[in-house]
């Protein structure tokens, strides 16, 4: 009796408690980073008409709401912590659920309802523990700014980072035409970072690009695809299997291929065919002459007419785009045939593509030159004179009308696998302020050439972040522009990229001996852990071997073995010896 009686003063005691307390209920709300939490509580206000409640943050006391953030009069909201708390159902029917405005992760935590229902005892309460979860940042949303021959230069705007900073970008590029499996891949660990300007790309060709956004959470889905085609270029090859043959006295037929194909840099509009004469007895040419064909076909051909009978002529083919033309293709000196030749000699053959006559006229620069050379075996209509020529870049000469900018001052600030960063500033604008900057950069061992590798930046930027796409050493110079001048070029940095970010860890393995330097990582502690338990057993094996011997020539039997670990043994003789 006296047993049941005590069961039954803890069960009247539990429904005490929860009378003098009140009625409590508890649930558990999930949501994530951004979006809007709902809080439900509600009461019955058809029974009590429009009460007071409030909402506070923990655990509800005695009275009121710990940590108030919210409270209703039953009519409207008469107090709120932030204007990120809203009563969004329907007072009059007794919803007090509490929204809470584009959760963040310190919003989670325990929240109490508490409605005041007239009374001792009768507040109704509520508790909601609220858990709000970090996600990876949202996709971006990139765009081209700058396409050219070789470089494009992509931005985006920042977007909602999911609860965690954003600690790095994730870049990937490939050829249109092959799957992303074949990606290059490049991480920029700057979260600052709202533009990046890739470079090495070749002309003509079209690339995807995409973009993703990095937190501690994870990665965010992929930005749009991009699709860029860069700029055409000069061709980089000159044209292939040049050949020149005497027609007759006044003709020589020219046949050629185009340029290797990865070497053309975009459409072939044409070929820029400039010949002139070689005087053998002075040894040197007289002025150039030239004329323009379209290109139309692998095998191309032409015939030069109105030329001298037996007149050496040396001729030079450069092919061109619509971004410039190329370097130009070498043949060996061909003479036209005597002039009492050409009249019995069969009818001069015609080219299926075209036939040009050739109008004299003199070029205004030439960048060519002729050295002369003997064959062993030379043609009757064709001197194996070899002649070269070599393409020049030349930078422009006009006047400078205004005071340049001085030139800027960059610094590296990071090298991070394939990708470099850089800043510079300028300690004067010149006679007109900053129009703009453009950066240079070559291969290391290469000569220095604007009119290929230039990347522009605008007046108010002051820094960059550039991607190799094939790694290597290069250097880097900039200029400052203003609406009167150019700069002086600024100093040049040398800059490795590819072999940096395995340097780079390199280094940190050094200072984390303990997770890559190979004396210290714990497979070799346990090796050398073996090693020196094989020699103490080793050296005990023979050390016992040596005692047993000695024992053994006394009088006696000894028997040893190992039991649970401790040595055992019986004999007729003590073992002090051992």
């Amino acid at each position: 009796m006296i047993i049941l009686a005590s069961k039954h003063l803890a069960v009247y005691c539990n429904l005490l408690f929860c009378f003098l307390a009140g009625f409590v209920s508890a649930e558990t709300v999930t949501v994530t980073v951004g979006t809007d939490a709902i809080l439900k509580c509600s009461y019955d206000a058809k029974y009590y008409g429009r009460l007071s409640a409030c909402w506070g943050k923990g655990t509800i006391p005695n009275s009121g709401c710990a940590n108030e953030v919210l409270k209703t009069d039953g009519t409207s909201v008469i107090s709120r912590l932030s204007e990120r708390y809203l009563l969004m159902g329907n007072l009059g029917q007794g919803d007090v659920s509490l929204t809470i405005r584009h959760a963040e992760e310190q919003d989670s935590g325990v929240y109490g309802c508490r409605v005041e229902i007239p009374g001792w005892f009768n507040d109704q309460k509520h508790h909601v523990t609220l858990k709000v979860n970090a996600v990876p940042p949202n996709p971006l949303r990139i765009e081209a700014r700058e396409v050219k021959e070789r470089t494009v230069t992509i931005r985006w705007s920042p977007v909602f980072d999911g609860g965690r900073p954003i600690t790095a970008y994730r870049v990937d590029i490939k050829n249109k035409q092959t799957p992303w499996e074949t990606k290059k891949t490049t991480e920029l660990h700057d979260p600052s970072l709202t533009h990046v300007t890739l470079v090495d790309l070749s002309p003509s060709k079209t690339y995807n690009l995409r973009v993703f956004a990095i937190n501690s959470v994870g990665m965010s889905e992929t930005s749009n695809v991009l699709t860029i085609t860069a700029k055409e270029a000069a061709p980089e090859g000159p044209p292939l299997d040049m050949q020149l043959v005497a027609l007759s006295s006044s003709s020589i037929k020219v046949t050629w291929k185009p340029p290797r194909t990865e070497l053309r840099n975009g459409v072939l509009r044409g070929y820029n065919i400039n010949y002139r004469e070689y005087d053998p007895v002075a040894k040197q040419f007289k002025r150039w002459q030239y004329l323009t064909v379209a290109a139309t076909r692998e095998q191309e051909t032409v015939t030069l007419v109105n030329l001298k009978p037996s007149t050496m002529y040396g001729v030079l083919i450069q092919a061109k785009t619509i971004a410039g033309v190329g370097p130009a293709s070498n043949a060996p000196l061909c003479s036209t045939l005597d002039e009492t030749t050409s009249t019995t000699s069969a009818t001069p053959s015609t080219s299926a593509t075209s036939t040009t006559s050739a109008t004299p006229s003199t070029s205004a620069t030439s960048t060519t030159s002729a050295t002369p050379s003997t064959s062993a075996t030379p043609s009757p209509s064709t001197i194996s004179i070899t002649f070269y020529a070599a393409t020049v870049w030349e930078q422009s000469t006009a006047s400078i009308s205004g005071v340049p900018p001085d030139p800027p001052v960059i610094e590296l600030k990071k090298v991070d696998s394939n990708s470099f960063s850089l800043f510079w500033n300028i300690s004067s604008e010149g006679d007109s302020p900053i129009t703009g900057y453009f950066l240079e950069y070559k291969a290391v061992n290469a000569s220095w050439d604007y009119t290929k590798n230039a990347v522009d930046f605008g007046a108010h930027e002051t820094e960059a972040t550039i991607i190799e796409m094939n790694p290597s050493t290069y250097n880097v110079r900039m200029f400052a522009k203003n609406s009167q001048a150019t700069s002086a070029a600024s100093n040049v940095l040398t800059i490795t990229t590819g072999e940096a970010g395995h340097q780079k860890d390199i280094l940190i393995t050094s200072m984390m001996p303990y997770t890559a330097s190979p004396l210290n990582s714990p497979s070799h502690h346990l090796i050398g852990i073996f090693v020196a338990v094989g020699l103490l057993v080793v050296t005990g094996a023979i050390l016992t071997t040596w005692q047993l011997r000695r024992l053994k020539q006394k009088k006696g039997t000894l028997s040893i073995w190992l039991g649970n670990g401790e040595v055992r043994y019986t004999d007729c003789e003590s073992l002090h010896e051992l």
